[in-house]
């Protein structure tokens, strides 16, 4: 568990990164109505609501925010943002703050998440969009590789109906999404303190 002052560091280093987001500052216009949260499809698994996120994240409990489940369940369905009555793109801030819980190592108490979202940037780094069969073969890997052996039904079955390819399909320009991809971890100015577990 981080202490305060490092949580207040890693909260200081999160808040930096929004502002340099497009629509950053917006994150400080939330009003606290509850419009987002009455409006994900995916609340009732949360054990935050995204107006609780916002509000812990305004109160520096960075820690918890990113040990929830709630960074993990969102949807990416966008409703949260297209209601929002201040225009905060919440979603996006999901996105981030999954990132910082990869990067700083604080997530859930189950990891398969993480792991989920870590072999999918690695087959969408290689191949420039996702191949279901290799993420797949990664994810279970790691977790439960007992797994496959209830998998072999279905995917004999999506295979036969052409609805997953047996092999990956390379978009053009690959190289220039392993750039973006690798750029997006390359540290950023507002990064430079350090923050230790």
């Amino acid at each position: 568990m981080l202490n305060t002052k490092k949580q207040k560091e890693l909260s200081k280093i999160i808040s930096k990164e929004f502002e340099q987001l497009p629509e950053g500052e917006k994150l400080k216009e939330c009003i606290q109505c509850g419009t987002c949260s009455g409006s994900c499809p995916v609340s009732f698994a949360m054990d935050y609501t995204p107006r609780q996120i916002i509000a812990m994240l305004r109160a520096d409990m960075i820690e918890e925010v990113l040990k929830s489940d709630t960074v993990w369940i969102c949807a990416s369905c966008y409703l949260c943002g297209a209601r929002c009555p201040a225009g905060i793109n919440f979603t996006d801030f999901m996105y981030h703050l999954k990132r910082f819980g990869i990067k700083y190592g604080i997530g859930p108490k189950n990891k398969k998440a993480i792991k989920m979202a870590q072999d999918f940037g690695t087959v969408v780094s290689e191949h420039g969009r996702n191949f279901e069969a290799e993420l797949i073969v990664r994810y279970n890997l790691r977790t439960n590789p007992f797994n496959f052996f209830k998998l072999i039904p279905l995917s004999i079955k999506m295979l036969l109906t052409n609805r997953m390819p047996f092999f990956p399909s390379k978009v053009k320009g690959a190289k220039y999404i392993r750039k973006v991809l690798k750029a997006k971890d390359a540290p950023r100015p507002a990064e430079k303190a350090e923050v230790a577990s």
